[in-house]
């Protein structure tokens, strides 16, 4: 079972989710594999403390000029629509820093004087925090795709049968998170009380449901009235599967890098619930 842990907005608490959500399974003797796919900014790996044993580089591919071939006829600047290369007179200057990878370079130069070559743009490290299998993909400083990061770091979950993958994705709905969340089988929207995040909740869930993922939303820093969000899931018929209550213990453990479910351990037996009813849910919805 793939868990994405996703939030409209940054800042919600979606990582104090999932890392709690792991570290709560795994408790009960689950086998967990924690994602973190946050690859901008990942910080998972701040409360788990995991131990990293492998790692290995992210590459995309990007053109390189054969001069002696050249003729500078400007068919690969024409064709690329993202200025990557640029031709004037006796001169071609590629910008590898805004090349998608398309290959339609190659492909249309007529003096085959392209080739590709390998580019890092990030890595993805892989470890184990006790119980809990960890990876995390980091890009690069300065690097503008996050997507080929987020989807090497997802390679061959499709393979793994006997555990449960919570996938740590970015915050709000660019293409980062799509591909975070794409083949999830359960979508925890985490948001909190508020216009923003009522605003943000909506466009999340319109992307879930879009990717046609059965969804289930945490309302965390709860107060006394939480209704700018639950009328929300009613309209969306989106169940609240748990609410976190805005509590200044909470914060502090949090702001030490502790999950509040080793401190406070009825908190375990809560994601535990949260769990049983996911599994529920995708039951029902195959």
């Amino acid at each position: 079972m793939i868990i994405s842990v996703l939030s409209g907005k940054g800042g919600t608490g979606k990582t104090t989710v999932a890392v709690n959500l792991a570290v709560s399974l795994a408790v009960k003797k689950e086998k967990i594999l924690l994602l973190d796919a946050d690859v901008e900014e990942p910080n998972a790996g701040l409360y788990l403390k995991p131990v990293v044993d492998e790692s290995m580089p992210v590459t995309i591919p990007v053109p390189e000029i054969d001069e002696e071939r050249c003729d500078y006829c400007g068919e690969c600047a024409d064709f690329c629509r993202f200025n990557a290369l640029a031709v004037t007179e006796g001169v071609v200057i590629t910008f590898p820093e805004l090349c998608h990878a398309c290959g339609g370079c190659t492909l249309v130069c007529p003096r085959q004087a392209i080739k590709e070559v390998d580019r890092e743009i990030g890595t993805i490290e892989k470890g184990r925090a006790e119980s809990i299998g960890f990876r995390q993909g980091r890009l690069h400083i300065g690097e503008p795709f996050a997507v080929p990061v987020t989807r090497a770091l997802k390679r061959g979950l499709t393979d793994i049968e006997d555990s449960i993958v919570i996938i740590d994705s970015p915050a709000g709905v660019s293409c980062p998170v799509i591909e975070a969340v794409r083949g999830s089988d359960f979508a925890l929207l985490v948001t909190e009380p508020t216009p923003f995040g009522r605003h943000d909740l909506r466009l999340a869930l319109e992307m879930v449901d879009y990717l046609g993922i059965p969804r289930g939303v945490v309302i965390n820093r709860a107060g006394d009235d939480n209704s700018i969000i639950s009328e929300l899931c009613r309209e969306k018929n989106v169940p609240i599967l748990l609410e976190i209550e805005f509590s200044s213990r909470l914060a502090s453990l949090g702001s030490v890098g502790i999950p509040f479910c080793e401190a406070l351990l009825y908190w375990r037996e809560r994601f535990y619930e949260v769990y049983q009813s996911i599994k529920e849910k995708c039951l029902c919805a195959n």
